[in-house]
């Protein structure tokens, strides 16, 4: 081999290389690739799990499989509350296309200002920011088709109640978590939620499902929920409760009706009340359930329970003569009156003309231990025992604080309070021949099991003298019904504020059974500070009682028992405070 000229006349190139040179560089070689051999078998073998989990930090997702939440239905099985899908808003903040047309166009379609929408955009360290939850279905696809990078769209479910205002008390609502916030969606939440399932998954960079990891665990929907009320009943009801609070210029009113023989709430309203699913702006006095949460000292509605007690334990007859002259009595100090003087009255003609003299008298002769058992047994001064938040026990003192003045003035309703809704399950004493029976807001097939308060001659007298109060020269006269014989008894009390109470302020109720022999259902009604000119129950909620009662019975498909049209005394005798 010839070397070139070139190379000759190099000194660089004609030097001899070191041996030791070479093998460093080869060394060095053979060291790099052995480090990156080690670091491989580092990352994949050793400390694999914590590559594992780093990956799995940054692009590593568990989905949740949200469950179907439960149907909340009525009795006939028509929808109260359902869930429908509902496209819901999210973003990549560092992802979002800068274009500010786009941008304004997707703001309009959510309709929220611009500006609220670049601050929920503007921290681009965030992979993930809710934008709106449920929006329209129409907007859901509007927003897709701006084709706006770094903006996705996630399925969610929202609930809509059908029924709206009328039985919003009964079904409350959900958040926009879809978890139960009031009324029987959080009674039943565990129920109706069901359990969610879980995928988990690995997303590139642009949120996108690259594959799946691991086994998926599906979801368990949540149960339907059949409730007993009818909502035929419940939007009727509620109509002519918001009608009676607004012709009354009335702060709020509830309303109850009961079927006698099961014990199911039939309907449950309140006025002023919200629809579900639009709750933006709500107040307390829109959200109160009043007739569970809401108190009062039920008035001359309990005398019918003072009265069936004297009779029971053998002391007064329907027909026994009560001297009530002059119209008031003192005792302990506190001068107690009617508010007309009525003389004397048969028992009968106590309940009928809501003689608070007679009543007291009559109680008077009892002790005050007879009176608290028999007050327990009916159920005030107890929580109802209904699966449903909010409900209130009332208030019943024990027997033994009892002062002869306190005695009377609980004989006829004050000293005491209740709720509608417990003063509507009392009166089961009555339609049910002496039995109190448990009530429901579930639908029941099956005959409840009564406890005994009366003998069944006793409630049958009472229900004739609740027939009395309910008709002429009683204090309800227009709680008289077309076809139906109706019975109960009216209750005006002067509403309490601080220690003291109000000379122009009053709660207005009626508390009756429809037919009066046979009851099939319980209506109760209050109105709350009726100031348009009427304050007694028999002129503000007696009407109501009328109107549900003849509505709910042909709804029922129960047969009249009464052949011609009941008279109706226009002028009844003002009741008993």
């Amino acid at each position: 081999m010839t070397r070139s000229v070139a190379y000759t006349s190099s000194p660089l190139l004609a030097s001899k290389t070191p041996v030791w040179r070479s093998k460093l560089i080869v060394a060095g070689i053979a060291l790099g690739f052995l480090g990156l051999a080690g670091r491989a078998a580092w990352v994949q073998v050793f400390g694999n799990d914590f590559f594992q989990r780093q990956g799995e930090v940054r692009f590593g997702r568990t989905l949740e499989l949200p469950a179907n939440r439960g149907r909340i239905l009525d009795r006939n099985g028509l929808l109260l509350a359902t869930s429908v899908p509902a496209p819901s808003i999210w973003a990549i903040p560092e992802d979002v296309e800068r274009d500010k047309a786009k941008l304004q166009q997707l703001a309009k379609l959510l309709e929220m200002p611009l500006a609220d929408l670049n601050k929920k955009l503007e921290n681009e360290d965030k992979t993930f920011v809710w934008v709106k939850r449920q929006v329209d279905e129409s907007a859901a696809k509007e927003i897709a088709a701006l084709n706006l990078r770094g903006i996705h769209q996630r399925m969610e479910y929202r609930r809509q109640y059908p029924e709206g205002e009328a039985a919003a008390h009964v079904v409350g609502f959900t958040n926009v978590e879809d978890k139960g916030q009031e009324g029987m969606e959080l009674a039943f939440e565990k129920d109706l939620a069901g359990r969610a399932g879980s995928r988990r998954v690995i997303k590139d960079r642009l949120g996108r499902v690259v594959e799946d990891v691991g086994e998926q665990s599906p979801p368990v929907d949540g149960r339907d929920l059949q409730l007993s009320v009818d909502s035929k009943v419940q939007f009727f009801a509620y109509q002519k409760l918001r009608d009676a609070v607004l012709e009354n210029k009335a702060r709020a009113g509830s309303v109850v009706v009961l079927d006698a023989h099961t014990g199911e709430v039939l309907a449950l309203a309140n006025y002023p009340s919200y629809s579900p699913g639009k709750r933006q702006n709500l107040t307390g006095e829109q959200l109160r359930n009043r007739a569970l949460t809401d108190v009062f000292e039920p008035g001359s509605t309990m005398k019918p329970f003072t009265i069936g007690l004297a009779m029971e334990t053998g002391r007064v007859t329907p027909q026994t003569a009560i001297q009530t002259a002059p119209g008031y009595v003192v005792i302990g100090g506190a001068r107690i009156s009617d508010s007309h003087a009525h003389g004397i009255l048969t028992v009968q003609q106590v309940i009928q003309k809501s003689s608070n003299i007679g009543t007291l008298k009559i109680a008077l002769q009892m002790q005050p231990r007879e009176m608290w058992e028999l007050f327990s047994g009916a159920g005030f001064g107890q929580k109802p025992q209904i699966t449903f938040p909010g409900a209130v026990s009332g208030r019943l003192r024990p027997y033994k604080t009892w002062k002869p003045v306190e005695q009377a003035t609980m004989s006829y309703g004050y000293g005491l309070s209740a709720s509608l809704f417990q003063m509507a399950r009392s009166y089961t004493v009555f339609a049910n021949d002496g039995l109190i029976i448990p009530a429901t807001l579930l639908k029941s097939d099956d005959r409840p099991v009564g406890t005994r308060v009366f003998s069944e001659k006793t409630a049958a007298e009472i229900r004739t003298m609740l027939q009395m109060a309910a008709g002429p020269g009683g204090t309800a006269p227009k709680a008289q019904t077309l076809g139906y014989s109706v019975g109960g008894k009216s209750g005006t009390a002067h509403k309490q504020i601080g220690k003291s109470y109000a000379s122009n302020k009053y709660r207005s109720w009626f508390v009756g059974l429809a037919p009066i022999d046979k009851p099939r259902i319980i209506v109760a009604v209050m109105v709350d500070e009726p100031s348009a000119g009427k304050y007694f129950g028999g002129d503000v909620a007696a009407p109501v009682f009328s109107a549900t009662v003849q509505q709910t019975l042909r709804m029922m498909g129960v047969q009249p028992d009464m052949n011609v049209k009941p008279q109706i005394v226009v002028n009844a005798v003002e009741e008993s405070f």
